[in-house]
């Protein structure tokens, strides 16, 4: 298995580019993803090896960028302007870019940084209403400051801007959730994120013997925050997903259309000329520049799978003729007993050219997906 992507000259129509940042101020006790505290050394050599590691896929232009981490305002101004000075130049002129931000570390000077080198989406981490449950969490802010950094960004020209709740959170009673979201919908933000707590192994929370909320609760919860938001004016556009019109995430909208993505940095997925991948998730081997862990061809059955699994997670669902396109009538028909039970079962709507979940059925979407998969 190659480590390194090939340094090809000529690419696939390939839209968007993830790039991730590991370095954090502080670890919260949820989070899984590939992180460390920041180290001025470190960010130098990462960056180095990050530069690297894009100019070997040869990009030529993309329409989304995203950031992500780990804590991409962790970094301090001098690289963080060095990093978008990199990456600026793949975005097309209508392009959407955006970068994860937290609030206590999200300065002025990191703003305008971000404002004068085209950013255009902010997704701000700010998870909880609650002090209180901020502190549990191990976030280092408190939520006055989350609505003075929205304000702000607000007054300075940032136009999109999402908010991320978590819920299912020990001790979060409903009456919390409906503070919570009510708190945040008197920002009035342009999208919201809203994630049920996972509890991964090696977290804080894991060792702890934090668990998660039962599946009843949760779907009462997640009832709440449906309802809520729709009322708001918010669309679900995504399980987890909620946007005024015109600002749904166009960058997660290509990994849930099932569309080929490269994916930079620690730990990054991507999904590039036919093969999914995963980079390594060691500082130590990426330094080195051995970028990839694990490799999978993706031949028509993985992928149809996959259409299956990305695309149900859309209120709108898929095209049957996007479908058919892609792998034949035939296909389908391996799926019609359990399309007609799940349409019997008011889990499922088929239409003459699309087929979508209802409210219903996105909430059993694992179950679903174990029978049609």
């Amino acid at each position: 298995m190659n480590n390194q992507p090939k340094n090809l000259t000529t690419r696939r129509n390939i839209n968007s580019l993830y790039i991730h940042l590991p370095f954090c101020s502080h670890l919260c006790h949820y989070c899984d993803f590939p992180k460390m505290l920041y180290d001025e050394k470190m960010a130098f050599e990462y960056l180095d090896a990050l530069f690297l590691e894009i100019d070997l896929y040869k990009i030529d232009s993309v329409k989304t960028l995203y950031i992500g981490g780990g804590t991409p305002t962790a970094l301090p101004p001098s690289l963080l302007e060095k990093l978008l000075k990199k990456v600026r130049p793949f975005l097309d002129q209508d392009g959407e870019f955006t970068v994860e931000i937290n609030v206590e570390n999200a300065t002025d000077e990191k703003l305008a940084i971000l404002k004068n080198n085209g950013i255009n989406r902010l997704s701000i981490g700010v998870e909880s209403t609650s002090d209180r449950i901020l502190r549990l969490l191990n976030r280092r802010h408190t939520f006055k400051q989350a609505q003075e950094l929205v304000r702000k960004a607000k007054a300075m020209g940032f136009v999109s801007i999402n908010v991320d709740l978590i819920y299912g959170l020990p001790t979060q009673t409903k009456k919390h959730l409906i503070d919570d979201l009510n708190n945040l919908l008197a920002l009035d933000p342009e999208h919201l994120s809203v994630y049920s707590l996972t509890v991964h192994p090696g977290t804080v929370f894991y060792l702890n013997g934090i668990k998660e909320q039962d599946e009843d609760q949760s779907r009462d919860h997640y009832d709440l925050i449906l309802k809520t938001l729709r009322k708001a004016g918010y669309r679900r556009y995504e399980v987890s997903n909620f946007a005024k019109p015109g600002h749904e995430s166009r960058h997660n909208l290509t990994y849930w259309r099932n569309e080929e993505y490269y994916g930079v940095g620690l730990g990054a997925a991507g999904y590039v000329d036919n093969v999914r991948y995963e980079n390594t998730r060691s500082l130590t081997a990426y330094l080195k520049h051995t970028f990839r862990l694990n490799e999978e061809k993706v031949d028509t059955r993985e992928k149809e799978k996959y259409f299956w699994i990305l695309n149900l997670r859309l209120e709108e669902g898929f095209l049957i003729s996007d479908y058919y396109r892609e792998f034949g009538e035939k296909a389908l028909e391996r799926h019609m007993r359990t399309i007609e039970e799940a349409i019997c079962d008011g889990l499922m709507i088929k239409t003459n050219d699309r087929i979508r979940l209802t409210d219903g059925g996105l909430m059993l979407l694992d179950r679903l997906l174990v029978k049609l998969i």
